[in-house]
C-alpha cells in the first residue's frame, strides 16, 4: 500500500469533485430484479397489497424480491400469472 501526499489526497479528491459536477459515474452497479420483483413491478402494486393477493406475509415476498428464498408450488405459478398479466392481478386489487 502506497501512502499519498496531502497534494497527492487534495488533487485526487479535486479530481472525483470535477468529474461528479460532470455527471460522470466512476463505476455504474446494475442489479437483477428476482422474478417475485419483477412481477410485482408489473401490476404496479405495493409489496403490502402484492403480498396480501399472493397471500403471503409481506416479509415472505421481501425474502422472495430479495433472493433470500425461492417461492414453491402455488406461488410461483401466482407469480407467473402476475408478470404475464398483470392486469388480472392489478382488477383483483380493485
Amino acid at each position: 500500500m502506497t501512502t499519498m501526499t496531502g497534494t497527492e489526497l487534495g488533487e485526487k479528491l479535486l479530481r472525483s469533485v470535477r468529474q461528479m459536477k460532470r455527471s460522470e459515474s466512476a463505476r455504474t452497479t446494475h442489479v437483477e430484479l428476482t422474478g417475485a420483483a419483477q412481477a410485482r413491478a408489473r401490476t404496479g402494486l405495493s409489496q403490502s397489497q402484492f403480498a396480501v393477493l399472493l397471500g403471503v406475509s409481506p416479509r415472505t415476498l421481501q425474502d422472495w424480491e430479495q433472493g433470500r428464498r425461492e417461492p414453491t408450488g402455488a406461488a410461483q405459478t401466482l407469480l407467473r400469472i402476475a408478470a404475464s398479466h398483470p392486469r388480472v392481478l392489478r382488477e383483483l386489487n380493485e
